[in-house]
Protein backbone atom coordinates (compact mmCIF):
# COMPACT_ATOMS: atom_id res chain seq x y z
CA UNK A 1 0.00 0.00 0.00
CA UNK A 2 1.02 3.60 -0.49
CA UNK A 3 0.23 6.33 2.04
CA UNK A 4 -0.11 9.21 -0.42
CA UNK A 5 0.57 12.58 1.24
CA UNK A 6 -2.02 11.81 3.92
CA UNK A 7 -2.93 14.38 6.55
CA UNK A 8 -5.00 13.48 9.61
CA UNK A 9 -6.87 15.77 12.00
CA UNK A 10 -8.54 15.07 15.34
CA UNK A 11 -11.03 17.62 16.74
CA UNK A 12 -9.89 20.16 14.14
CA UNK A 13 -6.25 19.79 15.16
CA UNK A 14 -3.83 18.43 12.55
CA UNK A 15 -1.94 15.48 14.04
CA UNK A 16 -0.18 14.20 10.89
CA UNK A 17 0.66 16.21 7.80
CA UNK A 18 1.65 15.11 4.29
CA UNK A 19 2.71 11.56 5.23
CA UNK A 20 4.12 9.95 2.10
CA UNK A 21 5.14 6.30 2.52
CA UNK A 22 5.08 3.08 0.55
CA UNK A 23 4.91 -0.27 2.30
CA UNK A 24 5.54 -3.09 -0.14
CA UNK A 25 4.13 -6.59 0.04
CA UNK A 26 5.98 -8.86 2.51
CA UNK A 27 7.84 -6.04 4.26
CA UNK A 28 8.47 -5.99 8.03
CA UNK A 29 8.11 -2.44 9.32
CA UNK A 30 8.32 -0.73 12.71
CA UNK A 31 6.56 2.60 13.38
CA UNK A 32 8.19 4.53 16.25
CA UNK A 33 7.32 8.00 17.52
CA UNK A 34 7.90 10.78 20.03
CA UNK A 35 4.23 11.56 20.59
CA UNK A 36 1.30 9.22 21.20
CA UNK A 37 -1.16 11.52 19.41
CA UNK A 38 -0.85 10.16 15.86
CA UNK A 39 -0.44 6.43 16.39
CA UNK A 40 -3.95 5.05 16.82
CA UNK A 41 -5.37 7.47 14.26
CA UNK A 42 -2.90 6.36 11.60
CA UNK A 43 -3.65 2.69 12.31
CA UNK A 44 -7.39 3.37 12.10
CA UNK A 45 -6.96 5.20 8.81
CA UNK A 46 -5.37 2.09 7.30
CA UNK A 47 -8.56 0.08 7.92
CA UNK A 48 -11.19 2.58 6.75
CA UNK A 49 -12.01 3.71 10.29
CA UNK A 50 -10.57 7.25 10.36
CA UNK A 51 -10.83 9.26 7.18
CA UNK A 52 -7.87 11.47 6.20
CA UNK A 53 -8.57 15.18 5.86
CA UNK A 54 -6.34 15.21 2.79
CA UNK A 55 -5.41 12.77 0.04
CA UNK A 56 -5.64 9.01 0.36
CA UNK A 57 -4.23 5.52 0.91
CA UNK A 58 -3.55 3.70 -2.36
CA UNK A 59 -3.81 -0.07 -2.33
CA UNK A 60 -1.64 -2.48 -4.30
CA UNK A 61 -4.27 -2.69 -7.05
CA UNK A 62 -4.13 1.14 -7.39
CA UNK A 63 -7.57 1.64 -5.83
CA UNK A 64 -7.83 4.72 -3.59
CA UNK A 65 -9.15 3.46 -0.24
CA UNK A 66 -11.30 6.46 0.64
CA UNK A 67 -12.16 8.07 -2.68
CA UNK A 68 -13.70 5.30 -4.74
CA UNK A 69 -13.96 2.05 -2.84
CA UNK A 70 -17.19 0.07 -3.13
CA UNK A 71 -18.66 -2.03 -0.31
CA UNK A 72 -17.53 -5.17 -2.09
CA UNK A 73 -13.95 -3.94 -2.48
CA UNK A 74 -13.88 -2.72 1.14
CA UNK A 75 -14.99 -6.15 2.39
CA UNK A 76 -12.27 -7.83 0.35
CA UNK A 77 -9.68 -5.33 1.63
CA UNK A 78 -10.63 -5.89 5.25
CA UNK A 79 -10.19 -9.62 4.78
CA UNK A 80 -6.60 -8.96 3.76
CA UNK A 81 -5.59 -6.79 6.73
CA UNK A 82 -5.94 -7.58 10.43
CA UNK A 83 -5.28 -5.08 13.22
CA UNK A 84 -4.52 -6.15 16.78
CA UNK A 85 -5.08 -3.29 19.19
CA UNK A 86 -3.26 -2.80 22.46
CA UNK A 87 -6.07 -4.07 24.70
CA UNK A 88 -6.48 -7.31 22.62
CA UNK A 89 -10.32 -7.13 22.97
CA UNK A 90 -10.47 -10.70 24.33
CA UNK A 91 -13.53 -12.18 26.04
CA UNK A 92 -12.16 -12.96 29.51
CA UNK A 93 -15.10 -15.16 30.53
CA UNK A 94 -14.72 -17.43 27.50
CA UNK A 95 -12.18 -20.15 26.82
CA UNK A 96 -9.23 -19.88 24.46
CA UNK A 97 -10.91 -21.93 21.73
CA UNK A 98 -14.12 -19.90 22.03
CA UNK A 99 -12.28 -16.58 21.69
CA UNK A 100 -10.67 -17.60 18.42
CA UNK A 101 -13.85 -19.24 17.12
CA UNK A 102 -15.87 -16.11 17.94
CA UNK A 103 -13.63 -14.03 15.66
CA UNK A 104 -14.67 -16.35 12.82
CA UNK A 105 -18.35 -16.60 13.77
CA UNK A 106 -18.90 -12.84 13.51
CA UNK A 107 -17.41 -12.96 9.99
CA UNK A 108 -19.85 -15.64 8.88
CA UNK A 109 -17.54 -18.66 8.57
CA UNK A 110 -19.23 -22.08 8.57
CA UNK A 111 -18.94 -24.40 11.57
CA UNK A 112 -16.90 -26.82 9.47
CA UNK A 113 -14.28 -24.23 8.59
CA UNK A 114 -14.17 -22.97 12.19
CA UNK A 115 -13.52 -26.51 13.50
CA UNK A 116 -10.67 -26.86 11.02
CA UNK A 117 -8.99 -23.46 11.30
CA UNK A 118 -9.15 -22.72 15.03
CA UNK A 119 -6.95 -25.67 16.11
CA UNK A 120 -4.51 -24.89 13.28
CA UNK A 121 -4.14 -21.29 14.45
CA UNK A 122 -3.74 -22.27 18.10
CA UNK A 123 -1.08 -24.82 17.16
CA UNK A 124 0.78 -22.12 15.24
CA UNK A 125 1.05 -19.95 18.38
CA UNK A 126 1.74 -22.90 20.74
CA UNK A 127 -1.59 -22.66 22.57
CA UNK A 128 -3.53 -25.70 21.39
CA UNK A 129 -2.74 -27.42 24.69
CA UNK A 130 -4.60 -24.59 26.49
CA UNK A 131 -7.65 -24.44 24.22
CA UNK A 132 -10.00 -25.27 27.13
CA UNK A 133 -8.52 -22.74 29.56
CA UNK A 134 -10.39 -19.52 30.36
CA UNK A 135 -8.67 -16.33 29.21
CA UNK A 136 -8.47 -14.94 32.76
CA UNK A 137 -6.31 -17.95 33.70
CA UNK A 138 -3.60 -17.08 31.17
CA UNK A 139 -0.45 -14.96 31.31
CA UNK A 140 -0.09 -11.72 29.32
CA UNK A 141 2.15 -13.48 26.81
CA UNK A 142 -0.46 -16.19 26.26
CA UNK A 143 -3.15 -13.55 25.78
CA UNK A 144 -0.92 -11.93 23.16
CA UNK A 145 -0.75 -15.23 21.32
CA UNK A 146 -4.55 -15.63 21.37
CA UNK A 147 -4.74 -12.24 19.67
CA UNK A 148 -2.32 -13.47 17.02
CA UNK A 149 -4.33 -16.69 16.55
CA UNK A 150 -7.49 -14.65 15.97
CA UNK A 151 -5.66 -12.88 13.16
CA UNK A 152 -4.29 -16.09 11.65
CA UNK A 153 -7.68 -17.77 11.18
CA UNK A 154 -8.48 -15.08 8.59
CA UNK A 155 -5.18 -15.65 6.74
CA UNK A 156 -4.61 -11.91 6.20
CA UNK A 157 -1.88 -10.60 3.90
CA UNK A 158 -1.12 -7.72 6.30
CA UNK A 159 -0.93 -7.88 10.12
CA UNK A 160 -0.77 -4.55 11.93
CA UNK A 161 -0.25 -4.52 15.71
CA UNK A 162 -0.35 -1.61 18.14
CA UNK A 163 2.25 -2.22 20.90
CA UNK A 164 2.85 -5.98 20.46
CA UNK A 165 5.19 -6.30 23.44
CA UNK A 166 3.31 -4.05 25.86
CA UNK A 167 3.37 -5.40 29.42
CA UNK A 168 5.65 -8.34 28.52
CA UNK A 169 9.01 -9.26 29.99
CA UNK A 170 11.92 -9.29 27.48
CA UNK A 171 11.97 -13.08 27.10
CA UNK A 172 8.23 -13.35 26.41
CA UNK A 173 8.39 -10.33 24.10
CA UNK A 174 11.02 -12.07 21.99
CA UNK A 175 8.88 -15.23 21.87
CA UNK A 176 6.06 -13.13 20.40
CA UNK A 177 8.47 -11.56 17.92
CA UNK A 178 9.62 -15.01 16.81
CA UNK A 179 6.02 -15.77 15.85
CA UNK A 180 5.97 -12.62 13.73
CA UNK A 181 9.27 -13.57 12.11
CA UNK A 182 7.75 -16.93 11.18
CA UNK A 183 4.70 -15.18 9.74
CA UNK A 184 6.92 -12.82 7.77
CA UNK A 185 8.81 -15.81 6.38
CA UNK A 186 5.39 -17.12 5.33
CA UNK A 187 4.90 -14.05 3.08
CA UNK A 188 2.94 -11.84 5.48
CA UNK A 189 3.39 -8.07 5.58
CA UNK A 190 4.06 -7.07 9.21
CA UNK A 191 3.59 -3.52 10.55
CA UNK A 192 4.28 -3.00 14.27
CA UNK A 193 3.79 0.29 16.13
CA UNK A 194 6.04 0.16 19.19
CA UNK A 195 8.22 2.03 21.63
CA UNK A 196 10.14 -1.14 22.58
CA UNK A 197 13.71 -0.16 21.67
CA UNK A 198 15.12 -3.60 22.54
CA UNK A 199 12.90 -5.38 20.01
CA UNK A 200 13.50 -2.79 17.30
CA UNK A 201 17.28 -2.89 17.79
CA UNK A 202 17.35 -6.69 17.91
CA UNK A 203 15.44 -7.31 14.68
CA UNK A 204 17.06 -4.66 12.43
CA UNK A 205 14.03 -4.25 10.15
CA UNK A 206 12.72 -1.14 8.39
CA UNK A 207 12.16 1.60 10.99
CA UNK A 208 9.95 4.64 10.28
CA UNK A 209 10.16 7.37 12.93
CA UNK A 210 7.57 10.11 13.45
CA UNK A 211 8.04 13.42 15.26
CA UNK A 212 5.20 15.86 15.80
CA UNK A 213 3.30 15.80 12.49
CA UNK A 214 5.90 14.35 10.12
CA UNK A 215 8.05 11.36 9.23
CA UNK A 216 11.58 12.25 10.33
CA UNK A 217 13.43 9.09 9.24
CA UNK A 218 12.85 5.90 7.24
CA UNK A 219 15.74 3.43 7.46
CA UNK A 220 16.09 -0.14 6.26
CA UNK A 221 17.86 -2.26 8.88
CA UNK A 222 17.35 0.59 11.30
CA UNK A 223 17.47 0.98 15.07
CA UNK A 224 15.40 2.79 17.66
CA UNK A 225 16.64 6.32 17.09
CA UNK A 226 14.41 8.47 19.29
Amino acid sequence: MKIDKVSLAFRNKVILRDIDLEIKAWEFVFFIWYSWSWKTSLIRSLIWDFKPMKWDIILDNNIALYKNMSEETLLEYRRQIWVIFQDYKLLESKKVYENVAFAMEVCGYSDEIIRKKVPEALEQVWLLIKKDKFVFELSWGEKQRIAIARALVHDPKIILWDEPTWNLDPETAMEVMNIFLDLHADWKTIILATHDSHIVNSLKKRVIAFDKKWVVSDIQGGEYSL
